[in-house]
């Protein structure tokens, strides 16, 4: 008898540690299951990512409307970097970024070598000559500029202003902003040999704002009160570097920004570019004090 008794209250224990292995399981479950949303494994599990690298002029209006998508599109990772317009086309066109930023059009050789590129343009913009805030130089020529930049001028007093030697500011040789002044300003001659090369519009900014001496060129939208906008001459006019007077085709330097894809645009590439160009990321490039399409 007391073995049954004892085999009765085994089977007790028995069925208590199976409802308790049975709880057990259920918060681990539980547990497993929160984990798994909340680290991606769950709902996450449909999330996309996109890759965006080159112009660093582009770049700004990138990252704005990759924030203003994601804040809308749970599921979508947008990863955006610099290095420049001809680090955007090779990524795009080798594979390793799904879109390409650039601050100009396609080289013959990029052609070639990326034939399926297809070109979108996000926005406009003009580029602006700067200078230190305290230089009484405030017009400018577009032979002038040209002249400063192949080293015919050396002092500023050799352009209407005070006696003081030029520095001149200019980009790296990934630039597209550089791409664009040589072809357009330069006339595709050589830039003078001790031109500073800046990698960055920024930078080309910060060195202006802090040399008396100093003249760059940047995208419109990093002319601000730290330096001073040169007025370009154009049909016998000073027109100052403004949206407004791109928008008009009055500011002779300007261009488009642009991105590209390799082939059409599909999926999240589509769908990001096509909220670019909507009202909502056209403000966002106007905003950032680019010109908006």
């Amino acid at each position: 008898m007391r073995r049954a008794f004892s085999l009765a209250g085994d089977c007790h224990m028995t069925s208590n540690n199976h409802k308790k292995i049975g709880k057990i399981m259920l918060a681990v479950a539980a547990i497993t299951l929160v984990t798994a949303m909340f680290s991606g494994c769950l709902g996450g599990s449909d999330t996309e990512t996109l890759t965006i690298a080159g112009s660093t002029t582009v770049l700004p209006i990138a990252q704005l409307a990759a924030e203003a998508y994601m804040d809308e599109h749970d599921n979508a990772d947008i990863r955006i970097s610099g290095g420049g317009s001809s680090v955007g086309v090779s990524s795009v066109g080798d594979g390793t970024a799904d879109i390409g930023m650039a601050s100009r059009e396609l080289k013959d050789s990029e052609k070639a070598a990326y034939p399926n590129l297809v070109q979108h343009v996000v926005a406009r913009d003009g580029i602006a000559l700067i200078v230190h805030p305290s230089n009484t130089v405030s017009q400018l020529t577009v032979e002038q500029v040209r002249g400063i930049y192949n080293g015919t001028y050396t002092d500023w007093n050799q352009v209407g202003g005070p006696s003081r030697s030029i520095v001149v500011v200019g980009r790296d040789s990934a630039s597209g902003t550089r791409e664009f002044f040589w072809e357009f300003v330069m006339d595709k001659k050589d830039f003078v040999a001790g031109m500073l090369e800046m990698n960055s519009n920024g930078a080309v900014h910060s060195k202006v704002s802090t040399t008396q001496g100093a003249i760059g060129y940047v995208g419109l939208g990093y002319v601000d009160n730290q330096v001073k906008g040169i007025n370009i001459e154009n049909n016998g006019q000073y027109v100052p570097p403004s949206v407004q007077n791109v928008i008009d085709g009055k500011y002779p330097v300007a261009r488009n920004l642009n991105m590209y894809t390799n082939g059409s645009a599909t999926g999240l590439a589509k769908d990001f570019l096509d909220f670019i160009k909507s009202p909502d990321g056209q403000q966002i490039v106007e905003d950032e004090g680019f010109v908006p399409l």
